[in-house]
């Protein structure tokens, strides 16, 4: 199995299909979000993790470096700390803001993958601060783009519910 190969087809086709599916977004809609309850993002919010959640986890997997603030250690975080509530999620304050972010994750964990050999991705048990599992790293950087996958489907719903003529094409990149 060429892992670099399956990562990169995978990056590159994420990317794409997630950022058609930005065109699609009325700037004046970066504040909605389907109910006031049950801990839902708004659309800047999700945009926000859509766009820095990949290449940030691909770097903080194969380098340790999750961006911490100094004295601040990931595995010294609490539950809530590492998946806060949605009131508490950062935004993007445009969609050429969420943009920019995403085209630069996306330069990051091509990045990040070029660091890491055919034989590291094959074989390096990969524990992270959420799941202390050691699935190997080509697996661990899968289930980072299968992460952008879930929320891009959400975001999707997220259209369908205000009305945007999306259909599966739009999910699916076709």
């Amino acid at each position: 199995m060429n892992w670099k190969e399956m990562i990169t087809e995978s990056i590159n086709y994420n990317y794409k299909v997630t950022g058609d599916l930005f065109d699609v977004i009325d700037e004046d809609k970066l504040d909605w979000k389907p109910s006031e309850t049950n801990n839902w993002m708004t659309i800047g919010q999700l945009l926000k993790h859509l766009s820095d959640g990949t290449g940030s986890a691909f770097k903080g997997i194969i380098t340790g470096d999750w961006g911490m603030p100094e004295g601040m250690n990931m595995e010294d975080m609490k539950p809530d700390e590492m998946l806060p509530p949605a009131e508490k999620m950062p935004t993007v304050e445009s969609l050429s803001e969420a943009k920019k972010i995403l085209e630069d994750d996306k330069a990051l964990a091509i990045e990040m993958l070029d660091k890491c050999s055919e034989e590291k991705l094959d074989t390096e048990p990969t524990p992270v601060p959420w799941d202390p599992e050691n699935i190997i790293l080509g697996q661990r950087l899968l289930q980072m783009i299968l992460h952008q996958t879930s929320h891009r489907h959400q975001l999707f719903y997220y259209l369908k519910l205000l009305g945007k003529p999306v259909n599966t094409g739009h999910l699916w990149g076709m």
